[in-house]
């Protein structure tokens, strides 16, 4: 079977061009409505549902708030609540005040210039200790004790676990001293010391510390018990009535 194509190239070519531009313009169209939608479907996401969800979290906030302002003593209630947050960091700021024991059995001295106390306290906010004591030996008794603890150290872990040691204090203030009568009816020489301690030895941050008295002895109380001898009553003044 033979065929003929009476149709001219130039017609072909006429044809195929219709046909693409046909296409090109369709799809162009096409496009162009995609973009349209997508363009009105954001208007409404933007301009409807973000303003409902708007509207609704405003409600729910206006509610809420009305509740909280219903509530009784509600600023002891948040006042309270701010403060339990704060305990765990109150509680590291703690001091370990055990530690002091530790601390008067290092700086007494061995008889028979050992003095007794009849009050030890720690100024954490002043960071000073207070003594005031008695000895049977006189001026010799409170200026040993007052040597003793200048040459006391104190020896800790810091938070990195590196070991740290520093002196106990610089200066050893006394003052007060009178002459007395202790229980027994013995003379005794009383006598109050002050000085600024190292904050650190008493810190809870401060790990495995330690004092060292003169001697290099490590006093803590898996070492030694607190000596009976340690405190006393005050003494009263000579010649009054015990």
């Amino acid at each position: 079977m033979i065929e003929i194509n009476l149709v001219p190239d130039v017609k072909q070519e006429f044809i195929h061009a219709k046909r693409v531009r046909a296409f090109v313009i369709s799809g162009a169209i096409l496009v162009g409505i995609i973009s349209v939608s997508i363009v009105v479907l954001l208007a409404i996401y933007l301009f409807g549902v973000q303003t409902v969800r708007s509207n609704l979290a405003d409600n729910e906030i206006t509610k809420k708030s009305q509740e909280l302002a219903n509530v009784s003593d509600i600023e002891d209630t948040l006042t309270i609540q701010h403060q339990l947050t704060k305990l765990g960091e109150l509680h590291d700021e703690k001091n370990i005040t055990s530690r002091f024991f530790d601390l008067l059995v290092a700086i007494n001295p061995a008889s028979p210039n050992n003095v007794s106390f009849s009050l030890a306290r720690v100024d954490a906010e002043e960071g000073i200790i207070r003594l005031e004591g008695q000895a049977e030996n006189g001026y010799i008794a409170a200026d040993v004790l007052q040597k003793t603890i200048l040459k006391t150290t104190v020896s800790y872990k810091d938070i990195d676990g590196d070991t740290q040691a520093t002196a106990l204090t610089e200066e050893v203030e006394t003052s007060d001293l009178s002459y007395g009568e202790d229980a027994t009816g013995k003379k005794v020489l009383r006598f109050t010391l002050t000085f600024e301690y190292e904050p650190a030895f008493f810190a809870r941050s401060s790990k495995d510390a330690v004092v060292i008295g003169p001697n290099r002895q490590n006093v803590t109380d898996s070492y030694l018990r607190l000596p009976e001898s340690l405190f006393s009553e005050r003494a009263s003044d000579e010649g009054e009535d015990s």
